[in-house]
């Protein structure tokens, strides 16, 4: 905690960045002070700064756990096979209906690993957790993560045939208002529907009301299908019903910018190989146009 609290600058980046509080982070270095019995970190209301000794403390224990880590790496990467447990947490419908069939893969492939998977919509502390990685859609709010993009997720308006022909389909996000529109909670703005203008130029939005909400985009589908209104939900959830026929798109033209689909971890002078295989075998799975956009696109 001393030595990132020095390379970031402040205990709240040092704590940010190993996954703790910055009270805890305070604490830990006055211990390490009183342990020692010297002041490491001159402290003031606008700065932090470094006493002599506490310098040359930290550049002796810098390069010490710069070694710590390279052995721990080769230790853990010796035999060449990735093995140990692998803690990861997804999104409770794309781990279920995507994620599942490719870790079962996965795991098929590399024996050695043991899979520990949470489908959870919960945004999970991965440090605080125990997690090794996670599978997330929309660009990741915490930079501290690693995050690589593994794929495009497409946000989609569909409804049923029978619903469209006693309804008729809007023609712009604004006719939206004369229909029932079946929301997801799990949206961080449920209400209110993002597109691009017809130009591509422009984000627009559109507010809408709904008597049904839910908080699963299976639940939403299953609604629009039974010609109940028009559902917001992303492709990979209502690909195969598309395919079908049992549901169309809606304002196509209209659709928002795909949200990227990501597998993220925290960062590492090495990087576990476990959590690298993992990574790069989704990539691998996940590449070019998503299997779930084949066939109605």
């Amino acid at each position: 905690m001393f030595a990132a609290v020095i390379d970031t600058g402040s205990f709240a980046a040092a704590a940010k960045r190993l996954g703790t509080s910055t009270g805890q982070a305070s604490k830990l270095v006055s211990r390490l002070e009183k342990e020692l019995g010297v002041q490491l970190i001159m402290r003031t209301t606008r700065a932090l700064g470094l006493s002599e000794v506490g310098r040359a403390y930290y550049e002796r224990i810098k390069g010490i756990i710069e070694e710590f880590d390279a052995l721990d790496a080769s230790v853990r990467n010796a035999s060449g096979a990735p093995s140990g447990r692998l803690r990861i947490t997804a999104p409770v419908t794309f781990g279920t209906t995507q994620l599942a069939p490719v870790l079962i893969s996965f795991a098929a492939a590399f024996p050695d690993i043991q899979l520990d998977v949470s489908f959870s919509d919960r945004l999970i502390n991965l440090v605080d957790e125990g997690f090794d990685a996670a599978i997330r859609i929309g660009q990741p709010a915490d930079s501290s993560l690693i995050a690589k993009k593994l794929c495009a997720v497409r946000i989609v308006l569909v409804a049923s045939p029978a619903y469209l022909e006693i309804r008729q389909s809007p023609a712009t996000p604004s006719e939206l208002a004369d229909h029932h529109c079946i929301v997801d909670t799990n949206f961080n703005d449920p209400l209110s529907w993002r597109f691009k203008s017809g130009d591509r130029h422009q984000t627009i939005a559109a507010e809408v009301r709904s008597r049904l909400h839910f908080s699963n985009a299976e639940a939403c589908l299953a609604a629009a299908d039974a010609g109940l209104g028009i559902a917001r939900v992303p492709s990979f959830v209502a690909g195969t019903s598309l395919r079908a026929g049992s549901v169309r798109t809606v304002l196509s033209q209209f659709e928002d910018e795909p949200r990227g689909l990501y597998a993220v971890y925290p960062p590492a002078r090495h990087l576990a190989l476990k959590v690298r295989v993992l990574v790069d075998f989704l990539a691998d799975a996940f590449r070019g146009q998503p299997a779930w956009d084949n066939g109605w696109t």
